[in-house]
């Protein structure tokens, strides 16, 4: 479980108009995409055509988390404020905390591994109480204020503020393109009702619920589907069970010999050998991404048909992350060069 500094929520619940919620807001935005790097290296060590169940898991909860920073965008501006996606900063240092002053866990850019799921990612989207599924758990006792804590302080506050709170918000900027998410998943977000339903599904996707471990759209949430991989099966409900549920479906098995051994927490292109491939591949992959972000700060300032091009450039990554993976690192000829997601400056 991920603990938030509690003077985050004490700020939520002390917000006196909507403008004192845009920089928490844009820190929600920063924390949605701060796991998707570590998500992202994992998913692209996976080689092409290998590992399917495991990648088809991880690109889901990729997929989910692009979804949730752009609930968290359009939020941002229903309440009049303007996201920044393209700066330096947004991207955390890894391996490194993630944003919003969140303790306890340090977060690594690393190849695919069950210690990786396990020890990294189930804590990254670990619910207050997980439902212990085919084993017995005793929840910690809670001390610190969660991510779930901190996004129902700011749906009870927009409740509170009422129409006053969307008052000056453009919506008509906001993105809500429905050839990449359903339009029960991504919709305008227009007054304290639709922040809400926004608000809620990004937890209940992360986390489940208490009694439940699936979604609204009936898949595991992020904790149990990365927890699949762990048990090498897939979540099943079964009745014989005491939560209802268990790890007795298909296998969910993790091919280590089709993991490209990458460098662990690759550093800045600008510190590999220059004239060397890795870091021509390198500096390519880290413009790569930071095109991303440039092409999804268009899409939630004012430019929303942008996503095509943000998703296009998505698509784009993994086949310049492959490149960098087939890359030897100069000196370690058995290590691939690392992916490195650092910002890079447009001109390089």
């Amino acid at each position: 479980m991920l603990k938030i500094n509690p003077k985050l929520v004490e700020q939520v619940r002390a917000a006196q108009s909507p403008e004192d919620l845009h920089q928490l807001v844009q820190g929600a935005i920063e924390l949605e995409h701060a796991t998707i790097p570590a998500y992202l290296a994992a998913y692209f060590t996976l080689k092409l055509g290998t590992n399917q169940p495991v990648a088809e898991i991880i690109r889901s909860v990729v997929v989910e988390e692009m979804l949730h920073m752009s609930i968290a965008s359009n939020l941002l501006i229903a309440i009049g404020g303007r996201p920044v996606i393209n700066k330096p900063g947004f991207i955390p240092t890894y391996p490194g905390p993630l944003p919003m002053n969140i303790g306890g866990l340090i977060v690594p850019i690393r190849k695919c591994s069950i210690d990786l799921v396990q020890n990294v990612f189930m804590k990254i989207e670990e619910p207050d109480e997980p439902i212990p599924i085919k084993a017995a758990a005793t929840p910690a006792p809670v001390e610190y204020n969660t991510i779930g804590d901190f996004y129902h302080a700011l749906e009870l506050k927009l409740r509170e503020m009422g129409p006053k709170a969307f008052a000056h918000g453009r919506f008509h900027e906001e993105m809500v393109d429905n050839t990449w998410f359903s339009p029960t998943e991504l919709f305008p977000i227009t007054d304290e009702h639709t922040a809400a339903a926004g608000i809620r599904l990004i937890v209940r996707q992360g986390e489940g619920t208490r009694i439940d471990p699936l979604d609204p759209q009936n898949e595991p949430a992020h904790y149990y589907r990365f927890e699949q991989i762990v048990k090498g099966r897939r979540l099943i409900k079964d009745p014989a069970a005491p939560s209802g549920f268990s790890f007795g479906g298909a296998p969910v098995t993790l091919d280590v010999t089709n993991v490209w051994d990458m460098q662990p927490d690759p550093p800045n292109p600008d510190t590999l050998p220059a004239d060397s491939a890795a870091r021509r591949a390198a500096t390519a992959f880290a413009y790569g991404y930071t095109s991303l972000l440039n092409a999804l700060h268009d899409t939630f300032n004012g430019a929303p048909s942008t996503i095509g091009r943000a998703m296009g450039l998505m698509y784009q990554l993994r086949l310049q992350a492959q490149e960098v993976l087939q890359t030897p690192l100069p000196d370690h000829p058995g290590v691939s060069t690392g992916l490195s997601f650092t910002y890079q400056p447009t001109t390089a």
